[in-house]
């Protein structure tokens, strides 16, 4: 597919891959901090809005750490909420600042944008965030085994830098990262390389294996703060997932397609 700039074009459709190496896919809500949401009975409604499908519910305690002039100081515990499905493969975190919908088995787009609405409607009926200061929407795709040896083949040939060419064989931990402007509220980070066995980039999102891989990590985030609307959420939800399909398609070769199971 002859795609000249990612980030204007048409979306191309949807090619499903069987073996499809997309191995996370995040989207994510910040706000202002709401304190109540520490208190299990606040977020008993937000719970019993998502049981049925998420019906199992953890109380994380997150430790942290502020770097500031003084030296590197403890912050005070906070706490996430996780809810995820039976077998742990679809997951909602919901914390004083945020609400993220994740999941590791990723069928469609259409599918996941359904399961977002979900979750958003009933953070705007039992949390109801006035502002929404960072709206994102990130796909991980990690190749593993012996095809990181073909990634030459299976990415765009200006994408493989040094470590494609006399290097290629001796290369352990080589990633590269683009930081792009799409409009005046949004932009879109794009981060792809290899990994040496348990390395990686980001260990929230990118857990370590013990192989070596090679990652394409695409994130794209609004830029400036609105009003919470589950509508503008939805609606920049879905023009975002648009435009990283784009970029994914334009980054990636029919080869990568083919080896991945397209039936074309």
């Amino acid at each position: 597919m002859d795609i000249q700039d990612p980030l204007t074009a048409a979306t191309p459709s949807e090619v499903p891959l069987a073996n499809a190496p997309l191995v996370r896919v995040i989207a994510q809500m910040r706000f202002p901090v709401i304190a109540a949401i520490e208190k299990q009975s606040f977020v008993s409604g937000f719970q019993e809005s998502l049981r049925e499908q998420y019906p199992v519910l953890r109380r994380e305690v997150v430790k942290g750490l502020v770097v500031g002039p003084e030296g590197i100081k403890p912050v005070p515990d906070g706490t996430v909420w996780r809810f995820s499905n039976l077998d742990q493969t679809w997951r909602v975190s919901l914390a004083p600042d945020f609400m993220a919908l994740e999941t590791t088995a990723y069928q469609s787009r259409t599918n996941f944008l359904a399961q977002l609405r979900d979750v958003s409607g009933a953070l705007e009926k039992h949390v109801s965030p006035k502002v929404i200061d960072r709206i994102g929407l990130r796909y991980i795709d990690r190749v593993t085994g012996s095809t990181v040896d073909d990634i030459a083949k299976l990415i765009r040939p200006d994408a493989v830098g040094l470590s494609g060419g006399p290097l290629a064989g001796h290369v352990q931990h080589a990633i590269s990262e683009m930081m792009l402007t799409v409009s005046d509220n949004a932009g879109l980070l794009a981060r792809w390389g290899k990994l040496p066995p348990h390395g990686t980039v980001d260990p929230t999102a990118i857990e370590p294996i013990g192989d070596r891989s090679w990652i394409l990590d695409l994130d794209m985030f609004s830029t400036k703060p609105a009003i919470f609307s589950e509508t503008e959420i939805m609606t920049k939800a879905n023009l975002f997932a648009e435009r990283l399909y784009t970029f994914f398609r334009w980054f990636v070769s029919e080869e990568f397609l083919r080896r991945y199971g397209s039936a074309t």
